[in-house]
């Protein structure tokens, strides 16, 4: 099962990656966080984990996968960046950091001024979940950047479900409008978690999305904001992610 988890900058995805990947593990999955925002430095520390080297070095770094990706665009080849299919296991050890049966990989970040773009790094996100092949025991849950870049990028090809987090802004709700209409050209399913919402927040939310795609509804919690504000583990157990983790491990969106 690979779940890819979307949304506007500062929605909440990195901590409702956190806390589902924690929820699925407890539930004794092999659980593979693949990190693909190439702007964000703190899902490691919500995980409890140390930051992974970034994964374009196993490919000679992003310049030189930029230069591929080039050159096969201009002769006309197709994109292909792996030969063999692999398992979570298959990962390098030397690109993944774990603990317990969370394993976690980051595409690459964008480390100097003036550097250049995160195209390289958008194809190797896209390549590697389609590349990776799943078990009923694994899950891998993919944390993308802000925004839309990635559908444009065909990211989404190689996940099983997309999860939208919405907070209660103006700005949510039209990148949702926008993400269906690009989810169905897809041909994904959509789900969404409300995130950081109280009753009156939920009410008028839900007069803007889905109500039959919305798994989850979550209220602000001191605990998760504390963790997210330090940069420490989150340790919170939400019942409202539990219920979100419940229908994953259903398979009944399948």
């Amino acid at each position: 099962m690979k779940v890819l988890i979307c949304g506007k900058g500062g929605s909440g995805k990195s901590t409702i990656t956190a806390l589902l990947a924690k929820s699925m593990a407890t539930r004794g999955y092999n659980v593979l966080v693949m990190d693909s925002d190439e702007s964000n430095f703190g899902l490691h520390k919500q995980l409890g984990l140390g930051m992974p080297e970034d994964f374009t070095n196993y490919l000679g770094g992003k310049e030189i996968l930029g230069e591929k990706l080039i050159q096969a665009y201009q002769s006309g080849d197709n994109i292909s960046i792996f030969e063999n299919k692999w398992k979570i296991s298959d990962i390098p050890e030397a690109y993944t950091v774990e603990k317990g049966n969370i394993k976690m990989i980051a595409i690459g970040k964008i480390h100097d001024f003036g550097e250049g773009c995160a195209c390289p790094m958008g194809a190797l996100a896209r390549n590697l979940l389609k590349n990776i092949e799943t078990t009923t025991e694994d899950i891998m849950l993919v944390d993308t950047e802000a925004g839309i870049e990635h559908f444009g990028r065909g990211v989404e090809e190689g996940c099983d479900l997309i999860l939208m987090v919405l907070d209660p802004s103006y700005e949510s709700m039209r990148l949702s409008e926008k993400i269906s209409k690009l989810v169905e050209k897809a041909g994904k399913p959509l789900y969404f978690i409300l995130n950081r919402v109280d009753n009156i927040e939920i009410q008028l939310t839900m007069e803007a999305v889905d109500e039959t795609h919305t798994l989850a509804s979550v209220p602000s919690n001191l605990e998760v904001f504390r963790a997210g504000f330090e940069g420490d583990e989150l340790n919170v157990k939400l019942p409202e992610i539990e219920s979100v983790a419940d229908f994953l491990a259903s398979g009944i969106y399948l």
